[in-house]
């Protein structure tokens, strides 16, 4: 039995089968490449959901950390550290906004998000109490939480984990008219991404964005934009919001925030939302410790100077020229997405996703499937243009049975 194998089937014995990985083990990994326990290189075009926006083992990253771990990596947040008020400032300049609230996963960004404007909708919108709605779009993908997938109308993510949690409508993604129809007196937030990841990176209509801000802000409700996978560069704007020129009211943020380091999200607003809380209404232990902060606060610096920006629009104009080309061929039904991140749609004459994303394994090339028929990618923003024709090219081997 080989290392990969059994590895494999030590983790099929002692873990819970809440995954389907597929069959490669990573034992190491630099900037856009990943070798397996066999000493086998694979170029990563996933980026860890896009958590590894900068790469796997960024050096500004890594030393940020190592620097960190030397002097404290935790005080919970029953005492003030020397990193936490920088991270707040700086991440709020990033988004325009002026309070941050830390936590560590993208799904508690999102409970925190709900819990924020259900609060707000109370205090200062003075909906009655427990009457607060908030409407999310059809094929969302917000987390896993029993909250989360209370409104989630992914079968397969929903099913057994009810009773369900109320107060949500689902109206479908990209129609303005729905969503006018179910915004009510008691609505106060919208929460939406503006571009759906699992669904299969799919962007909405020119001018959606655009319509939802004008239509929240005359109804008073807020605006919430769910940029956990699309934000942090991967689009080619620090945030896919700003692809229509819009602000929302509140940014929830995870994966990428970490620089694929350790786990750390937040919701950043304003102070007339985010000042609803006060002490012991809402926390985190872990959120917003001293070796998060120390390693957000260099992703923030990396996306200041909006390098990593430019050359995700760039080479992705690039990856969307190439994959577009590959339409029409009796492969690819459609490509959607935007910057370093696309779906690809697979004819079902040539495979399933997982199919494609195994053949493309075993060329050497790691993507992931969803919804069956799409495969994702979303190499690192750090990617060379050649690795990235490497892949692509690798991708057309497959789809001409090569």
């Amino acid at each position: 039995m080989s290392a990969t194998e059994r590895a494999i089937a030590s983790t099929e014995a002692h873990s819970a089968h809440n995954y389907h990985p597929l069959p490669v083990v990573v034992a190491t990994a630099d900037g856009a490449w990943m070798t397996d326990v066999e000493g086998r290189r694979f170029l990563d075009m996933l980026a860890g959901y896009s958590a590894l926006n900068f790469g796997h083992g960024n050096r500004r990253l890594i030393d940020a950390a190592k620097a960190q771990l030397e002097r404290v990596t935790l005080t919970s947040r029953a005492f003030h550290h020397d990193r936490f008020a920088d991270f707040c400032t700086q991440l709020a300049e990033l988004c325009g906004m002026e309070m941050v609230l830390p936590m560590n996963t993208g799904a508690e960004a999102v409970e925190t998000a709900v819990k924020t404007a259900r609060k707000w909708g109370y205090q200062v919108k003075g909906v009655p109490p427990g009457q607060a709605k908030i409407v999310v779009a059809a094929n969302n993908f917000h987390g896993r939480t029993t909250t989360i997938v209370s409104f989630s109308t992914d079968q397969e993510a929903r099913a057994d984990f009810g009773p369900y949690t109320p107060g949500f409508e689902i109206v479908p993604y990209g129609d303005l008219t729905a969503l006018q129809a179910a915004c009510s007196a008691n609505t106060v937030a919208v929460l939406l991404e503006p571009i759906q990841g699992e669904a299969g990176v799919l962007v909405p209509p020119a001018g959606y964005l655009a319509g939802v801000r004008e239509l929240t802000r005359e109804r008073n409700v807020l605006f919430i934009a769910d940029e956990i996978q699309s934000g942090l560069g991967r689009t080619g704007r620090t945030f896919a919001c700003e692809h229509e020129g819009v602000v929302p009211d509140m940014y929830v943020l995870g994966k990428a925030l970490g620089g694929g380091v350790v786990p750390v999200s937040a919701v950043v607003s304003s102070s007339e939302v985010l000042g609803v809380y006060r002490p012991g209404e809402h926390g985190s232990t872990f959120g917003g410790n001293p070796l998060a902060c120390a390693v957000a606060l260099e992703v923030v610096a990396m996306l200041r100077t909006g390098e990593l920006q430019q050359r995700a629009s760039e080479l992705g104009d690039h990856l969307h020229h190439e994959l577009g080309l590959l339409v029409g061929g009796g492969a690819v039904d459609a490509v959607s997405g935007r910057g370093l991140w696309a779906g690809v749609d697979i004819a079902p004459s040539h495979g399933t996703g997982r199919e494609i994303s195994e053949k493309l394994m075993d060329r050497g090339v790691l993507v992931k499937d969803t919804h069956g028929s799409t495969i994702r990618i979303a190499p690192p923003l750090v990617i060379g243009k050649e690795d990235l024709d490497w892949g692509l090219d690798r991708l057309r081997e497959v789809l001409a049975g090569a």
